[in-house]
């Protein structure tokens, strides 16, 4: 099956020593992706109590009873586990010089916050997550290759006419928006069941297990309020008292939910200009399946209030994934000015501008932004021309 990341997973230690560090949330693919590209290495999975006790030791001849003598490559899975995670990567990355370090984690604040003193200069991180719609498309055997059409379609105006399809595109879209892109229902689709666990029990795991979150309810009261508010502005206000909780805490348990791959902010483009809005970000989710399942409605599109939403939610996702896989490195933001007009995505790299209206219907494109910023490319990306 095949993943944007694998090339530059599997060249990784052709180009570098430093530790190669694999962050996603958890069923997102991340060990299947380094057991396919390092078959040979040895894997630890920090779950096991006896793994994690050797390695919680922080002694190297410990570690050496537990690395075979003849291995070139080790891979410690879900290391956010360790109370110390930076402290046993450095003593094997320093002592044990012949070895090429894999690691996964599930929570990049654990270990961004718990590597980075120890790790600095010994490790490249890079970012997994659930299925592009390209990778969806190709391990459902639809397409043979995978592309960023997506991406590529504002950016590089590919594709700019409506195409026509071998496959039926709309009804895949819709099964995507409803069920969303974990790999899990490549083979097990429209599973509800799946996916109400996920977010019940898979979804905390981690971060309980870290400690970072003292009110499970809470936490989830949160996550479900913001899930029925996509692409809104978010008021940390408004939220604090809905829930009765202190703002801080909000803000922390937002934070803590985004460095989780769970939600992802955007936040307001702006030259400062007097009617334009500079502070307030607008939530989004990784996964359209995850949202759905905290709301719990899995209802069919056609039915549903909320569809032009999803498909918001569908392509901001699509963009930062895509963007993320292809080193492009463009900035993110939305655009909105306090009398209402608005643009769903800005893009900005240098010189380069892009807006796009994100409509699950055809509709005029709104003026008001190309009028603020006549360098900028405005496109408008529907349910007919997305692909």
């Amino acid at each position: 099956m095949k993943r944007h990341l694998d090339s530059k997973v599997s060249q990784h230690f052709k180009k570098y020593k430093q530790v190669l560090i694999l962050l996603g949330s958890r069923q997102v693919g991340k060990t299947t992706m380094v057991k396919k590209i390092f078959p040979n290495g040895d894997y630890f999975l920090v779950d096991n109590e006896p793994i994690k006790k050797i390695l919680e030791s922080y002694d190297i001849e410990a570690y050496k009873t537990l690395i075979n003598e003849n291995s070139r490559e080790i891979i410690i899975d879900e290391i956010h586990l360790l109370d110390n995670p930076g402290r046993a990567i450095k003593i094997i990355y320093d002592q044990l010089e012949n070895i090429k370090i894999i690691i996964t984690g599930s929570s990049s604040f654990h270990i961004k916050n718990k590597t980075g003193e120890s790790l600095a200069g010994r490790k490249i991180d890079y970012n997994i997550y659930p299925l592009t719609f390209s990778e969806y498309l190709n391990q459902k055997g639809i397409e043979k290759d995978l592309n960023f059409n997506i991406f590529k379609k504002i950016i590089d105006d590919k594709n700019s006419e409506d195409r026509l399809y071998k496959f039926d595109i709309k009804n895949i879209l819709n099964s995507v928006l409803i069920y969303g892109q974990y790999p899990h229902l490549i083979k097990n689709s429209n599973d509800e069941k799946y996916l109400l666990n996920f977010v019940d029990s898979l979804i905390f795991k981690d971060i309980l297990e870290l400690n970072l979150i003292e009110d499970k309810k809470l936490a989830k009261d949160l996550l479900k309020l913001l899930a029925f508010q996509i692409g809104n502005l978010v008021n940390y206000s408004e939220l604090a008292s809905s829930l009765k909780a202190d703002q801080r805490t909000i803000k922390r348990y937002i934070e803590i939910f985004e460095q989780s791959f769970i939600l992802f902010r955007l936040y307001p483009y702006s030259k400062n200009k007097r009617d334009e809005i500079l502070k307030a970000a607008k939530i989004f989710f990784y996964d359209t399946g995850v949202r759905n399942a905290l709301i719990g409605d899995f209802s069919d599109l056609e039915s549903r209030t909320d569809k032009g939403a999803l498909f918001e939610n569908f392509i901001v996702s699509e963009l930062i994934k895509q963007d993320s896989y292809s080193d492009r490195n463009y900035k993110f933001y939305y655009w909105r000015t306090k009398q209402g007009s608005e643009i769903d995505v800005v893009l900005e790299k240098g010189s380069e501008l892009f807006g796009v209206e994100v409509k699950y219907k055809r509709k005029a494109v709104n003026v008001a932004f190309k009028n603020r910023y006549p360098e900028a490319k405005v496109k408008l990306i529907t349910a007919e021309n997305f692909y």
